[in-house]
């Protein structure tokens, strides 16, 4: 009988084995090994401590069999309590039995009398530290090596899955320290790079992989520059690690890869030795491009100030010259009324030459006198800045009397305090030569006002006439536009009937045509269906103009709009051979608007793409603008493309980018009239980008909803 029970535990034994090591969680391991001594060994009652990660001396159930779960979650073992039992027997190399040889055992939440302890080692060593403790109870011999058993296989296991979870969670800090290093390096704006030291990269922030790193869906020109950077990096670096000098600064000039343009940086450089990685270079580039083009405008301002300085001192000089030339005499005295400074005319009045005689001393003096009583009488008038007056002079080379009228103004500085006065003398007998011609003036002024009554009056008939023909020109457009709208159906019933019987004779109707009679009657087809389209246009035209055009307001999917557009111009793709493609944003809303409108607009600038792009692709586009209440429909070809001078132009009635007689496409000129005129009572409006040999794009943008019918 012990011999079958003794296979039966090997089996057992073995199966515990392999379940051990298929579980990676230390929880499920520690409740399996419970589960195997209750069910294989009778154990009645079992605990399995086990420290945290985080306090290892302080071990913690993480198993228990036939045991209160609220008495093991309030139970701890702390390896730091010395005069525990329990701790004395974690500590110990083999089992502890209490409860037999007069050894009391502790209180556990097993709640027995008699239970062992086993200590959970990673090998069979002293001075290895314990990762827990086994406690099962009751005690007997089975029991005993069987717990003994088990705990020399649960230890090590436990302990390696310890050690994976430290492994783990190494690896979790690294890739977080590592994504927080990367982060923020890359919130840098300047480019931050560490090399070896041939100049390769080993790490880069986004900045510097704008720089310095190119892929392959990148166009030639940017892989170029790329190219160029990674040389000019290279060659900064690889001199600078054979002169030796760490760290460095250096001005390297590279190329922004984006538009071609030469940015200025300021090289910093440190070399780092790494145990692993061995020695590195770890790079910053500074952008002075700015820095240099500002000491540059510094130097230019500079420059200009000095420039300035010379005009100031020319403008001066050319200030005296023309102070001197001004006919009237201009005198600048001083607070006290002296006189500092005066043109060559005011010299005449205020100056004597020595070799005069004593009459002209006196008339210089009695000038002076009555200026200087003229110009001090300003200071006397509070608050006053300018003054003006008659003073009575006397020529002194003549002795006759000189009228004159005197202004003087005072210079302020911007302390608020008199500086200087200016003063300029007028001499009044031209003002008496005009006064007298005052007379003359005033009836020629009466003469001139009557003229002006006259012509006002004139002026005033023309206007009237120039309303009334205003009114005729409104009644003929009206009546053109009902002209043509008449004339448009008139002209539409014989071209059905063309069409009609065309199309008759195109199926065979009366009889098989030869090849020539089929050439000729698809020509009759396609030009009375071209007329039709023209007349239709100028049917359109003439109703918008007169106002009868309505709208039909309906809710629908663009998404649908531009399929159903695709499919009916899709006899035409066929024929032009090009790559017509759509691209609409996901999030696209409905349309409230008039849907055969914006249809026909769309139709015209798909027409009129594929039309003008012999060769390439054109590509039908929709999308929300960004205020959200408008949407952008859009065609973009890679045509012929349009000049600036006809990009206004070509939306006249009647009008293409080219209108002379033997132009290549042939058309009315009326399609793009009519979308601006559609587009206009939808409340949008119509775009176009273009540029000659690079293509054209038509943009249609209307509201989400139109809010008038």
């Amino acid at each position: 009988m012990a011999r079958r029970r003794g296979k039966v535990d090997a089996a057992e034994r073995l199966k515990l084995a392999e379940t051990l090591l298929e579980t990676d969680d230390l929880a499920t391991c520690a409740r399996c090994a419970l589960d195997w001594l209750g069910r294989s060994a009778g154990v009645a009652r079992g605990l399995c401590l086990v420290g945290s990660q985080e306090s290892p001396s302080v071990l913690q159930p993480v198993a228990t069999l036939a045991v209160r779960s609220t008495r093991a979650q309030s139970f701890t073992l702390d390896l730091e309590t010395h005069n525990d039992p329990l701790v004395a027997a974690t500590v110990r190399l083999e089992a502890s039995i209490f409860g037999r040889n007069g050894r009391p055992a502790p209180r556990t939440p097993l709640e027995s009398s008699r239970l062992i302890a086993i200590p959970l080692h990673a090998r069979q060593a002293l001075e290895e530290y314990p990762i827990g403790l086994l406690i099962v109870a009751p005690i007997d011999p089975e029991i005993e090596t069987e717990a003994k058993w088990v705990a020399g296989l649960l230890g090590p296991r436990l302990t390696a899955l310890r050690a994976a979870q430290r492994r783990q969670e190494g690896e979790r800090r690294s890739l977080r320290e590592r994504t927080l290093l990367y982060n923020i390096i890359n919130a840098v704006s300047d480019p931050v790079l560490l090399t070896d030291t041939e100049g390769r990269i080993i790490v880069a922030n986004a900045r510097a992989e704008v720089l310095l790193s190119s892929g392959e869906d990148d166009s030639e020109g940017r892989r170029r520059a790329v190219a160029l950077n990674n040389m000019l990096f290279s060659s900064a670096l690889t001199r600078r690690a054979i002169e030796g000098a760490e760290p460095w600064r250096h001005e390297l000039l590279l190329v922004d890869p984006v538009d071609g343009s030469d940015l200025l940086f300021e090289l910093l450089s440190t070399v780092t030795v790494d145990p692993r990685e061995g020695t590195g270079i770890v790079s910053i580039l500074r952008n002075v491009t700015d820095l240099r083009r500002a000491t540059q405008e510094i130097e230019e301002n500079y420059r200009k100030l000095r420039l300035a300085e010379a005009d100031a001192r020319a403008e001066r000089d050319r200030l005296d010259l023309i102070i001197d030339s001004v006919a009237d005499p201009i005198l600048v005295t001083d607070p006290n009324a002296n006189i500092v400074m005066l043109n060559a005319p005011a010299e005449r009045l205020f100056t004597v030459d020595p070799a005069a005689g004593a009459e002209a001393r006196r008339t210089v003096q009695a000038n002076d006198a009555h200026f200087s009583s003229f110009v001090s009488n300003l200071f006397f008038e509070p608050g006053a800045l300018r003054r003006s007056g008659s003073i009575g002079l006397v020529d002194p080379r003549t002795g006759a009397p000189l009228p004159v009228e005197a202004i003087s103004g005072k210079i302020v500085s911007e302390h608020g305090e008199v500086t200087a006065t200016v003063t300029i003398l007028h001499d009044r007998t031209e003002e008496l030569e005009r006064a007298r011609l005052y007379e003359q003036l005033k009836r020629a002024s009466s003469e001139l006002e009557q003229k002006v009554r006259e012509a006002t009056a004139e002026l005033t008939r023309q206007n009237e006439l120039l309303r009334r023909s205003h009114f005729e020109i409104e009644r003929a457009s009206a009546a053109k536009s009902q002209f043509l709208a008449n004339m448009s159906h008139e002209f539409r019933t014989p071209l059905n009937a063309i069409l009609g019987y065309t199309s008759m004779l195109l199926k065979g109707v009366t009889g098989e045509l030869t090849a020539h009679q089929r050439r000729n009657l698809e020509r009759v087809d396609s030009n009375a269906h071209h007329l039709l389209a023209i007349i239709n246009d100028i049917l359109d035209i003439s109703r918008i103009e007169a106002g009868k055009m309505p709208l039909t307001l309906t809710t629908f999917d663009l998404k649908d709009l531009v399929a159903e557009v695709l499919a009916e111009v899709e006899p035409i793709i066929a024929r032009s051979q090009l790559a017509v493609t759509s691209q609409l944003a996901a999030d696209v809303p409905q349309l409230k608007t008039d849907r055969q409108k914006v249809k026909q607009i769309v139709i015209n600038f798909l027409t009129n793409a594929i039309k003008f792009t012999p060769r390439g692709s054109v590509e039908v586009r929709a999308g929300s603008m960004p205020d959200g209440d408008q949407i952008a429909i859009a065609v973009a070809d890679t045509g012929i493309g349009i000049s600036a001078e006809d990009r206004e132009r070509i939306f006249e009635d009647f009008r293409q980018a080219d209108n002379s007689p033997t132009r290549e496409y042939m058309g009315a000129g009326l399609g793009l009239a009519i979308c601006r005129r559609l587009a206009g009572m939808l409340d949008g409006a119509i775009t176009l980008e273009s540029e000659i040999g690079r293509g054209s794009t038509f943009t249609l943008v209307v509201p989400r909803e139109v809010k008038r019918a």
